[in-house]
């Protein structure tokens, strides 16, 4: 009898076109898709709690998928994570209702983007750099202006069909610490490509090109072509995803650290 499980993941996005699968190309949901079937002996669909862009990382992702077991969950989390390439680690599953839907029953998704602020080598896949000095004061001004805000049309992908670009932001912030700099930002929904455009935009605010004031102009305007440019994929990281505490049991998990400045 099949059954629904929820499936909790973290993943390096360095080598992968992104999380959807895609003809042609590696992609997070087409590799775990291919080692659950191999696995389980039967085909599996994956269904993931949003996607993330080529070169985007996750710390803390959520998919289901329904199937039979053909052994204990403990055993299939062991030859799973064996399976898989080492780039891809599945942290936990566990049993969910049959109406768990990793996408749609999420209430809020956080991100977070680092921007390493010397050079180095180690970290070229993992954050973007900045050549030039940034004043996070303003950068954080700018960023709670994001708090009181409705809509975000100005920080969606041209092109992109959303019935509609309103999202309740919930936290925006900058920390700085030792030689990076991260921004954090978490909201009930995100649309194709804002956190990266935001990003790329409060930026131009820490490097003097736009002023605060500009910043909340832009928001007004709805207009994508007024806001900055789209900061790289290599800085980003999907961190969290949350559901209600009857959806999800989060009690026991460890969460995977990104090994940036300990965080």
């Amino acid at each position: 009898m099949k059954k629904r499980y929820a499936l909790i993941l973290a993943y390096d996005g360095a080598n992968y076109c992104g999380w959807q699968v895609q003809p042609g190309v590696e992609t997070v949901q087409g590799t775990l898709e291919n080692a659950l079937s191999t696995i389980l002996r039967q085909e599996v669909a994956v269904t993931g709690c949003g996607r993330t862009d080529t070169g985007v990382h996750a710390s803390y992702y959520v998919a289901h998928i329904e199937a039979e077991l053909n052994r204990s969950i403990t055993d299939l989390r062991y030859h799973l994570n064996n399976f898989l390439p080492a780039d891809i680690a599945l942290i936990d599953v566990q049993e969910v209702s049959s109406d768990f839907h990793a996408r749609f029953n999420a209430v809020e998704r956080e991100y977070q983007y680092v921007i390493q602020l010397e050079k180095n080598p180690f970290m070229h896949c993992y954050a973007a750099f900045s050549h030039q000095k940034l004043e996070v004061v303003k950068m954080n001004e700018a960023a709670k202006k994001l708090l009181h805000a409705e809509e975000f049309g100005a920080f969606c992908k041209a092109g992109s069909q959303n019935q509609t670009n309103i999202c309740d932001v919930r936290v925006a912030e900058w920390i700085e610490n030792e030689s990076q700099l991260t921004f954090t930002i978490s909201a009930n929904r995100f649309l194709r490509n804002m956190v990266r455009a935001i990003v790329g935009t409060l930026i131009e605010v820490g490097r003097g090109k736009l002023t605060v004031t500009n910043f909340g102009e832009i928001i007004d305007s709805q207009d994508r072509t007024k806001a900055g440019f789209s900061a790289p994929a290599n800085g980003l990281f999907l961190t969290d995803v949350k559901y209600g505490s009857d959806q999800l049991d989060t009690t026991n998990y460890k969460r995977v650290k990104l090994g940036l400045n300990g965080k």
